[in-house]
């Protein structure tokens, strides 16, 4: 159920994604929504947020920090947003719950997702040799372009955008090791 949330809230914003567009996203009425969100569309974009944190923990996050290879957790990475991504067809729903109001609901959540990339892909470039001021500053860098490319792609309506974006993050990393 909370894949079918997320693109809910993807579609019409969390403000805008009523209880009865939840419901008829879901299939479930108002009262089952309740029965498994007793907090309502607090608690759904709670969960929401949660499991695309695990999702990223799993697929980017740890393999950056693990032991392996910089230059294919680099690799990997781009690989895994692209996936996630859908080539840049789908927002990002952190970074739309980021700019919009609703991060005050969540900051925890927004603030640490885009931490734990950042601090994910500088312990890889420093992994690599790079200074830690210079490793935080390259990556940050990268969660920029990755979230610029996407607004763009989608405002261009051109999927490419985010190919090219990812494929010149990727150099512009894989160049400072």
């Amino acid at each position: 159920m909370v894949p079918l949330l997320a693109e809910a809230f993807r579609e019409n914003g969390f403000e805008g994604a009523s209880l009865s567009v939840i419901g008829q996203r879901t299939g479930l009425g108002k009262g089952s929504l309740y029965h498994f969100f007793p907090g309502g569309k607090e608690e759904m974009g709670a969960a929401v947020l949660a499991q695309i944190d695990g999702w990223f923990e799993t697929e980017v996050f740890a393999p950056l920090r693990g032991p392996g290879d910089p230059r294919a957790a680099i690799g990997a990475m781009r690989a895994a947003v692209d996936t996630y991504f859908r080539s840049g067809r789908r927002v990002c729903l952190v970074g739309a719950f980021a700019l919009d109001n609703v991060r005050e609901r969540f900051p925890g959540q927004v603030r640490d997702y885009f931490a734990a990339w950042r601090d994910a892909l500088a312990a890889t470039l420093e992994r690599g040799g790079v200074a830690a001021p210079e490793a935080r500053d390259a990556a940050e860098d990268a969660l920029i372009q990755v979230q610029g490319a996407l607004v763009l792609c989608r405002a261009l309506d051109d999927p490419e955008v985010f190919a090219a974006a990812l494929a010149r993050m990727e150099r512009r990393l894989l160049a400072l090791l």
